[in-house]
């Protein structure tokens, strides 16, 4: 091995750490700035009246999407 060989394994080397050492506290800062309370609770709001039938709509935990159904008491 050549000294050149050693001078570039040397800087690959030092590139590697600094990139693994940036990436790693990278990490480490999302994961202590991340909230770790799930959402466990999914949404019922009645929202309208048809007939004599309340309108609920649904939001499953952490989703980006309502749906909506009849809830009517004479049915229950």
């Amino acid at each position: 091995m050549t000294e050149d060989d050693k001078v570039a394994f040397k800087e690959f080397r030092n590139g590697v750490a600094v990139t693994l050492g940036v990436v790693g506290i990278a990490m480490l800062i999302v994961v202590a700035l991340s909230n770790h309370t799930p959402i466990d609770e999914s949404s019922f709001e009645v929202v309208d009246k048809y007939k004599e039938c309340d309108v609920v709509r649904y939001a499953p935990h952490q989703a980006a999407e309502y749906k909506y159904f009849l809830y009517c008491e004479k049915n229950k």
